[in-house]
């Protein structure tokens, strides 16, 4: 499996070179990558923001406590999560289904009143918990597909969210920043390109009941 040596190969770059840009061609493969990710009854609840303005970039860094990655990494992607999953969106994403799979739409009533009854049940903070674990598997996707592709990456948490939604006015949108996964290529200078990969043994990992 040439993925396992992918991700042997990749680790979370702190430096980026600069120099280097992701190709146009080679964006696009992440973004159909992670458009293919699994979600929740493949609702997607999120937004991903390519975030290419160089000022916009700074002060996000300001907002990531100073970290390089946010300005040097050739692309950076911000997983922003929907603060609210209402009828409309699974309306939209059952005639989206509907459409794809030449399907009756009156046909996925059910399951929609399904989706829709344990949307409503949901308080607003288990809603936003339960969309925000999503971009993290959008994230995941985004991570081997880079390493498949030979683009390095870096996923970060450490950022003031609240900052970030100021800053990109993601409340208004009814989003709110989650995650964020920096891609480009590796500098020579970073020192973590030594580093050998450290996972725990299978067998700690792993237990067979």
């Amino acid at each position: 499996m040439n993925i396992i040596d992918n991700l042997k190969w990749r680790y979370a770059t702190k430096k980026f070179d600069t120099t280097k840009k992701v190709s146009a061609e080679n964006l696009e493969l992440l973004k159909e990558a992670v458009n293919l990710s699994a979600s929740s009854y493949g609702l997607q609840p999120f937004k991903i923001l390519i975030i290419e303005n160089p000022e916009i970039r700074e002060k996000l860094r300001a907002a990531a406590w100073g970290q390089p990655q946010i300005t040097d990494s050739s692309h950076l992607l911000l997983f922003c999560n929907y603060l609210e999953v209402g009828p409309e969106k699974v309306d939209g994403y059952l005639k989206l289904r509907a459409d794809i799979n030449n399907l009756k739409l009156e046909d996925s009533k059910d399951y929609g009143d399904m989706m829709k009854s344990l949307m409503v049940a949901l308080t607003p903070e288990q809603m936003e918990v339960w969309t925000s674990k999503q971009t993290y598997i959008a994230l995941g996707t985004l991570l081997a597909a880079a390493a498949e592709l030979k683009i390095d990456s870096c996923p970060m948490e450490g950022f003031d969210k609240v900052e970030f939604n100021k800053i990109l006015g993601l409340n208004e949108k009814g989003l709110s920043a989650s995650v964020i996964g920096a891609v480009g290529y590796r500098s020579q200078d970073d020192p973590y390109v030594v580093f050998k990969k450290v996972r725990k043994p299978l067998a700690e990992l792993f237990e067979t009941i």
